[in-house]
């Protein structure tokens, strides 16, 4: 088989393009250029594609594409999360980056192409799906719990799961490390990506704020009363705490970006942060089938330990806020009340190991 393998210059990435090699599928290196900033220190890309380059010729992989995605990339993923902050929502540009660029822009050119599939280092499985009446995929969560991604795989479809393999979807993050260093691998101790998707370890703050000029306003607690400044309201979000300013602990209860108002919580008042039910808007279900309400198990965040939930329909159910819209379609009922629910999130939905979709939440 043809594979196009997504060889980002990280170990996982290595480490994926060999096991295929290993199977004998003829491998060829694909690399997305989608950010460069030269002005920007925290900016890898230099340092991804110099990675690149070694790791193929290390596996004698001679065959190899640059995909230049950067224009895409600032419409699709930057302009999303300006456009989000601005909005008074919590953006988050990993799970479209997924759906929206490397299993969209580089899956649809790598079959232009010719390939018969692509391949991810993405810790999550594809397993073939017994329910759906023709053929069909589903994601499953990866073998080793705390480095599962299949949060950020939420949006992917049918199509794009048929034609996409996770070569480390069975192994653990241990298992990758001892291989690459096996094999000698010229990228085998590069620590683990970090940071905002293809941009790099830089605050969510500070890349907002090269992009859009400060407006400072007023942070007010749970009484009213003023307790500091913020340098504009969109650059906060719901349960934050860091670059508060303030001479207490506290959280980010509330955010009006039209008065240019943050609330904030102090110790002792985290009940004002917990949320027991919310609307998901434009849903999206994995199998292209609308589930059935049931009882399964959610996440509101990557790090966040799935919760039980109750999966209701929108027209069953009478809204407690009195208001129903028609993109809204479910109601997500939690067994017990989380904390730091902002607008904007993705809440992924799972029943067991499998996901079952994902939406975009509307407190």
């Amino acid at each position: 088989m043809k594979v196009l393998v997504w060889l980002s210059g990280w170990v996982d990435s290595a480490v994926a393009a060999y096991l295929l090699q290993q199977q004998g599928h003829e491998v060829v290196a694909g690399f997305m250029l989608n950010y460069l900033d030269e002005d920007n220190p925290n900016c890898t890309t230099k340092k991804d594609l110099e990675s690149f380059h070694a790791v193929r010729k290390h596996l004698g992989i001679e065959a190899y594409e640059i995909f230049d995605y950067r224009e895409e990339y600032e419409q699709r993923i930057l302009n999303y999360i300006y456009e989000g902050y601005q909005q008074w929502i919590t953006p988050n540009p990993d799970v479209y980056c997924n759906s929206l660029v490397k299993f969209d822009l580089f899956l649809k050119e790598a079959v232009q192409m010719g390939f018969d599939k692509i391949a991810t280092w993405h810790y999550a499985r594809i397993a073939e799906s017994w329910k759906l009446k023709a053929k069909g995929y589903r994601l499953l969560k990866w073998v080793d719990a705390s480095k599962d991604q299949s949060y950020f795989l939420s949006q992917l479809d049918q199509e794009q799961l048929s034609r996409s393999i996770f070569p480390l979807g069975w192994m653990t993050k241990t298992e990758v490390r001892q291989i690459a260093h096996q094999i000698w691998l010229p990228n085998a101790d590069r620590p683990d990506s970090q940071g905002l998707c293809f941009v790099g370890k830089v605050s969510m703050k500070d890349f907002l704020m090269d992009k859009i000029w400060p407006k400072p306003g007023a942070i007010l607690d749970m009484q009213g009363i003023r307790v500091g400044e913020h340098q504009w309201a969109y650059l906060y979000t719901i349960g934050q705490r860091r670059n508060l300013y303030l001479p207490f602990q506290a959280y980010v209860s509330d955010v009006n970006v039209l008065d240019n108002i943050v609330t904030v919580a102090r110790v002792g008042e985290e009940d004002v942060l917990y949320t027991g039910e919310i609307i998901i808007h434009n849903p999206h279900w994995i199998s292209g089938n609308t589930p059935k309400p049931w009882i399964y198990h959610c996440k509101i965040r990557y790090r966040q330990e799935a919760q039980g939930c109750e999966l209701k329909r929108l027209n069953d159910f009478v809204p407690w806020k009195g208001w129903m819209t028609s993109s809204a379609e479910y109601v997500i009922e939690f067994d017990e009340p989380i904390k730091w629910v902002a607008n904007g999130q993705i809440v992924v939905i799972y029943d067991g190991d499998e996901v079952v979709g994902s939406g975009v939440i509307q407190k």
